[in-house]
């Protein structure tokens, strides 16, 4: 298949691009800098000489969006809000004009967009969207306010010849540098990975290979359309998590860190504390209830594959398994 990933040069990209294209397949990646073969320039923003690798293709994934590893002032919330509804609206304008569209249209989301909880997992039949939960921060019901319009956009997108998917996905996590296994394993290697303002808070995540596997899965599945969890059957509090983490990385000590400690590592990182703070409780219903079988349904089964990969350099490149189903 020819595949088309606008915004693909980032983490999660780089992940689908090397396991698609060992694959056989021909990728084609969108991006504002293009420097390697295989990468096209577009703005994110207008239509122009890129349009043409969309019309004829197979595929699109587009992933496009500001990271959302930053500090969360307005200007930044702003570039998250802006980069991924502008992003989108274009990609759905050029497959709405192409001759010949596309089959389907991954359309990258988030896990972000369900309710800061405890009480119950969020599938995507019964979960509780965000954005109204009280005794948080004001702040992150704009994080709601993003993953909607993203997905609005979508929806709204007139593609008739071309089925839509959303992918509410958590946390990617592959050997990756740079990636978040890869900032994790950092804190922890250092004696940081402790619970953070007690652990209680969930978190959810999905093994690269099981993020490529359910891309490849819903690609091919016709009848799936709408929003898709994208996330481990088990997600986690934070504590149990990062005692998963440090196990795999033979780490025995983990510092815990108070709300405030927590503010001022972020603000040290560059980062924001709802990145570490909301609970996100999130279960992949739809293809558990599919047929889905995950290769790495456990967090501390997963750890240990990821640390010995990035023990071992070892990205995982080539590895592209198929979903089994019933």
């Amino acid at each position: 298949m020819k595949i088309v990933i606008p915004g693909g040069t980032g983490q999660v990209g780089t992940v689908l691009n090397r396991a698609l294209s060992a694959a056989g397949h021909e990728v084609v990646v969108l991006t504002r800098r293009p420097s390697a073969a295989g990468e096209v320039a577009w703005d994110g923003r207008t239509p122009g000489a890129w349009a043409g690798e969309i019309d004829g293709s197979d595929v699109v994934i587009n992933l496009a969006g500001r990271s959302v590893s930053c500090r969360y002032t307005p200007a930044n919330l702003r570039a998250m809000m802006d980069s991924r509804v502008y992003s989108t609206r274009v990609v759905g304008e050029v497959i709405g004009a192409a001759a010949r569209p596309p089959r389907v249209w991954l359309q990258m989301s988030t896990a972000t967009v369900y309710a800061h909880r405890f009480d119950a997992p969020n599938d995507e039949a019964t979960g509780v969207i965000g954005g109204r939960e009280p005794g948080v921060p004001g702040y992150w019901s704009y994080s709601v306010d993003i993953a909607r319009a993203w997905e609005r956009e979508q929806e709204e997108a007139d593609t008739p010849g071309t089925r839509k998917v959303a992918l509410r996905s958590a946390m990617v996590m592959s050997p990756d540098r740079g990636g978040v296994f890869d900032v994790l394993s950092w804190m922890t290697r250092l004696g940081l990975g402790g619970p953070v303002a007690g652990g209680g808070q969930y978190v959810s995540w999905i093994h690269d290979h099981d993020f490529v596997r359910a891309v490849e899965f819903l690609v091919d599945r016709d009848d799936f359309t709408g929003p898709v969890n994208l996330a481990a059957p088990e997600p986690l509090p934070q504590r149990v998590f990062m005692r998963g983490l440090r196990e795999a990385w033979r780490m025995p000590v983990g510092l815990p860190a108070t709300r405030w400690m927590a503010e001022v590592g972020a603000y040290v990182l560059r980062s924001d504390t709802e990145l570490l703070l909301k609970s996100r409780r999130v279960v992949p219903g739809r293809l558990l209830d599919a047929g889905f079988g995950f290769t790495h349904p456990t967090w501390p089964q997963a750890a240990r594959d990821l640390a010995r990969r990035r023990r071992g350099g070892r990205s995982g490149a080539g590895t592209v398994l198929r979903a089994p189903t019933n």
